[in-house]
């Protein structure tokens, strides 16, 4: 998701540091081992004697609000939050913090799918943050990719996922606070809790709204969620373990899929001729109805 709709920020390396360290201070965190990623500054420690991991972002992004995202969820499948600021959360370690990527590749789609349902049937969420965005407000992507000029994605494809998407949006049942990035490597296995769900992007929309991630990924096994076999399959699973309607769920991972390329766009990457996001909606829309 295109980090466009918040306020600029680059802060120096030294100063994220200086703010991982005061805050640790504040939330009496024994700092250990320090991860420094390209979004966030990631610090490993404990508190009280509990394994806890303090995550600092960088800049405003869509992780800049997660810390009252996961305290709407208050730990129902997803991984507590112990305290949180804007730009910055104290959650538990989930450990051992195996990815449920690592299911599929061991025990096949349809049991990391399963997996995936059970997780969002858990989530029940409270009141959503009132800095959680909308489905519609993400979708104002279309008209900015257009807007730009660029030409790589057909139009024809533009428009009519922008069509779907804003139909979908204006007819949603039951809108509620979502994930937004459920995906086989937002997944976690911790040993007391089971399976959790991380870096929540905080988005209102309905439960249909929520598979369109799990849909396009794992991103390195593009073969796999390309195929339409897989596809059918996953629908099926998806649909009835939460009791969706198909059509919309279908739906929503089309117009999303090329949706996810104009974000894409946005963060600078390029464009491919054979995208795989693009492979991926073209054949979702040959499933439509």
């Amino acid at each position: 998701m295109t980090p466009n709709c918040f306020p600029n920020s680059d802060l120096p390396r030294s100063q994220h540091s200086s703010r991982s360290q005061q805050l640790a201070a504040d939330w009496r965190v024994d700092v250990g081992d320090v991860l420094d990623t390209d979004s966030s500054e990631i610090s490993f420690g404990h508190r009280d004697g509990q394994a806890v991991v303090l995550k600092v972002v960088k800049q405003p992004n869509d992780e800049w609000h997660a810390g009252a995202v996961l305290d709407a969820f208050d730990g129902r499948g997803i991984v507590r939050v112990l305290e949180h600021t804007p730009g910055a959360m104290l959650l538990e370690r989930i450990e051992p913090g195996t990815a449920l990527v690592d299911v599929v590749r061991r025990d096949g789609d349809d049991a990391a799918t399963t997996i995936l349902a059970q997780v969002i049937a858990t989530m029940s969420p409270g009141e959503p943050p009132p800095t959680a965005p909308t489905a519609a407000d993400l979708g104002r992507g279309f008209a900015r990719y257009r807007a730009a000029g660029d030409t790589r994605i057909p139009s024809r494809l533009v428009d009519k996922a922008e069509r779907l998407y804003l139909d979908l949006c204006a007819s949603q049942r039951r809108p509620r606070l979502l994930h937004a990035d459920l995906q086989h490597y937002n997944v976690l296995l911790d040993n007391q809790r089971g399976w959790l769900a991380i870096d929540p992007k905080g988005v209102v929309g309905e439960v249909e709204y929520e598979i369109g991630a799990a849909m396009r990924n794992p991103i390195d096994l593009p073969e796999l969620f390309t195929s339409r076999r897989v596809i059918t399959s996953r629908l099926d699973r998806f649909c009835s373990i939460l009791d969706l309607d198909r059509e919309r769920v279908l739906a929503w991972s089309f117009s999303q899929s090329v949706l996810s390329v104009t974000w894409g766009f946005e963060d600078g990457h390029q464009i491919a001729i054979d995208d795989v996001s693009l492979r991926l909606a073209a054949t979702l829309e040959s499933m439509l109805r």
